[in-house]
C-alpha cells in the first residue's frame, strides 16, 4: 500500500514542474530582447494632415484638399481644367488656349503629368518621352545667378514642333547594365541610361554643352511643402557637417522673377524654383511653349525667325489663368498612407530610421501661414528636408544650377510613392527614371548617402524588403 503522502508528494510535483515551466517561459519573454509590439504614431496615416485624401484608386493624385472655400473650389476646376486639356496652334478659334510651340515638349501639362503623376523614360528605342526632357545648360554664370542656355537649342531640348515647323531633333535613351553585388551573395542589374539628341536639324549643339535629364514628378502636396517656414528648412542645413554624420545638406538660392530677388530653391530636381507659380511659368515656357507675364520670351531659336509665326497673344497665358493653374497644382491633396499599421511596416520605419535614411527624408514638419488657409499650420509627413545633398559620380549630371552643383540634386518627397503603380502604371525613381522600383534607387544612392546605402546592403534580405515594404505605404 501506498504511503499517504505520495499524493501530496505528486501535486507538490506537478505544482512545483509548473511554476518552473511558468518562469522560464517569463524569462523567455522577457530575454527576447523585451520586445514591445511597435504602434504607429498618432495621426502617422494622415501624410497631408487635414490636406490629406482618402482615395487609392488611378485618380488618387488628383483630388482637391479639404477646407477649400466655394470660390477656392471654383478655381481648383478651372485650373484643373486648364491643366489637362490641350493647347493649339495658334490662331484658332479657342482664343484661351492658343500659342502652343514652336517647339514642345508636350501639348498639356497632363502630357508629362498624367493623373497628376509622374512621368517615365522611354520604355523602348523610338518611343517618345513621357515626362522626360532634357535641360540643356553651357559652363558658367548666366543673367541673375542662373545657366546659360545652348545658342541654337536652348535651355531645354525638345522633340516636337507645330505643323510647318521642323522639330528640334530627336532624344534617344539607351542603357548599360550595372552590377551591384551585397555582402549576402544576391546582386541585382541596374540601368545607366546614356542619352543622345540625334536627327537635330537645326546644326551642331555646342560641343561643352552640359545635359541634364530631368523627369516630371508627381503633383502633389506643392502648396504644403511651400508653406513650411524657411527658418525651419535652414535650420536643417549642415553644410560642413558639423555634426560628423556624413550628411551636409544646403540650400539652393535661385531668381524669383516677380520679386526680383535670389530666394530658397523649394521646387524641381535641383530645388531650382522658388514658388509653386513660377514653377508653373517655366514648364509652361520650356515644356509647351507659352508665354507668361513671368516668362514673356518665345521659345525659338537664332535659325527660325519666330516674328513670322502667329502666336496666341502677348502673353499666351493671361495672369489669371496662370494663377489658377499655379492654385490647382498648390491645392492637390496627398494621399493617405495604407498599412500605416502593419507590423512589418512599422519594422521597416524602425530599420530606415536606424540606417539614417531619414538623416535627408525627414518625416514631420509644421506648415506656417500660407495665403491658402487650408494648408496653414498642418502637421504633415513628407519624408524630405527640401535641401541639396551631393549624390555622388553615379547620379552627377555635371549641370550646375544656381548654387546646386552638378552631384547635388534635392532631396525628393517620398509622399505618394507607394501610389505611382496605381496612378502611372509604372515604378520608375529618381530624377531620370533609371531605378526602375524602390530597390534600385536605393541603390543608385552615393556621395553623401554613400554608408547610408551601405547600411541598407548589410541588411539580410528579410529586413531589406521591410524598409521597402515601409516606403511602399507613404
Amino acid at each position: 500500500m501506498k504511503p499517504s503522502n505520495y499524493k501530496i508528494n505528486i501535486d507538490r510535483f506537478k505544482f512545483g514542474a509548473m511554476l518552473g515551466l511558468l518562469l522560464l517561459l517569463a524569462t523567455s519573454c522577457n530575454t527576447a530582447d523585451d520586445y514591445v509590439s511597435l504602434v504607429p504614431e498618432e495621426g502617422e496615416e494622415r501624410s497631408g494632415g487635414n490636406a490629406t485624401s482618402f482615395i487609392f484608386s488611378p485618380d488618387a493624385f488628383g483630388f482637391s484638399v479639404d477646407g477649400l472655400s466655394l470660390d477656392e473650389q471654383i478655381t481648383f476646376g478651372v485650373g484643373n481644367s486648364l491643366f489637362n486639356q490641350n493647347w493649339v496652334t495658334a490662331p484658332a478659334s479657342t482664343t484661351a488656349r492658343d500659342g502652343l510651340g514652336p517647339f514642345f515638349n508636350a501639348r498639356s501639362c497632363s502630357g508629362c503629368h498624367f493623373k497628376d503623376g509622374r512621368g517615365r523614360p522611354p520604355a523602348f528605342e523610338g518611343e517618345l518621352a513621357h515626362g522626360l526632357l532634357l535641360r540643356l545648360t553651357l559652363p558658367g554664370t548666366g543673367a541673375n545667378g542662373g545657366t546659360i542656355p545652348d545658342p541654337i537649342y536652348g535651355g531645354q531640348f525638345q522633340d516636337n514642333s507645330i505643323l510647318g515647323v521642323d522639330k528640334e531633333g530627336l532624344l534617344k535613351v539607351t542603357y548599360e547594365t550595372v552590377g551591384i553585388t551585397y555582402p549576402d551573395g544576391s546582386s541585382v542589374d541596374l540601368q545607366k541610361p546614356i542619352y543622345e539628341m540625334v536627327n537635330l536639324n537645326y546644326g551642331d549643339m555646342n560641343s561643352a554643352v552640359q545635359v541634364s535629364p530631368r523627369v516630371a514628378s508627381q503633383m502633389i502636396g506643392l502648396g504644403l511643402l511651400g508653406a513650411i517656414p524657411e527658418s525651419v528648412l535652414l535650420s536643417y542645413e549642415d553644410e560642413n557637417d558639423a555634426d560628423g554624420d556624413g550628411i551636409s545638406g544646403r540650400a539652393n538660392y535661385v531668381y524669383d522673377v516677380e520679386s526680383a530677388s535670389l530666394k530658397l530653391g523649394r521646387f524641381g530636381w535641383k530645388a531650382n524654383q522658388p514658388t509653386v507659380k513660377q514653377q508653373v511659368a517655366a514648364a509652361f515656357s520650356g515644356d509647351l511653349g507659352i508665354t507668361s507675364s513671368l516668362f514673356p520670351d518665345e521659345n525659338c531659336n537664332e535659325i527660325l525667325n519666330c516674328d513670322e509665326i502667329a502666336n496666341g497673344g502677348s502673353p499666351e497665358i493671361p495672369d489669371d489663368n496662370l494663377d489658377n493653374v499655379a492654385f490647382y497644382s498648390a491645392t492637390l491633396s496627398v494621399p493617405a498612407r495604407r498599412d500605416f499599421d502593419n507590423e512589418e511596416v512599422l519594422q521597416g520605419k524602425e530599420l530606415f530610421n536606424s540606417i539614417n535614411c531619414s538623416g535627408c527624408h525627414i518625416a514631420i514638419f509644421q506648415t506656417g501661414t500660407s495665403n491658402i488657409n487650408a494648408l496653414s499650420n498642418q502637421t504633415i509627413r513628407p519624408y524630405t528636408d527640401l535641401l541639396l545633398h551631393d549624390m555622388g559620380d553615379g547620379l552627377s549630371d555635371n549641370a550646375p544650377e544656381f548654387k546646386a552643383t552638378g552631384k547635388e540634386w534635392r532631396t525628393p518627397p517620398l509622399w505618394g510613392i507607394g501610389l505611382i503603380k496605381t496612378v502611372n502604371d509604372h515604378t520608375n525613381l529618381l530624377h531620370d527614371g533609371r531605378a526602375r522600383n524602390i530597390e534600385e534607387a536605393i541603390l543608385w544612392h552615393g556621395g553623401e548617402a554613400e554608408a547610408i546605402k551601405n547600411n541598407f546592403m548589410d541588411l539580410d534580405k528579410d529586413d531589406r524588403a521591410k524598409i521597402i515594404k515601409f516606403i511602399e505605404t507613404l
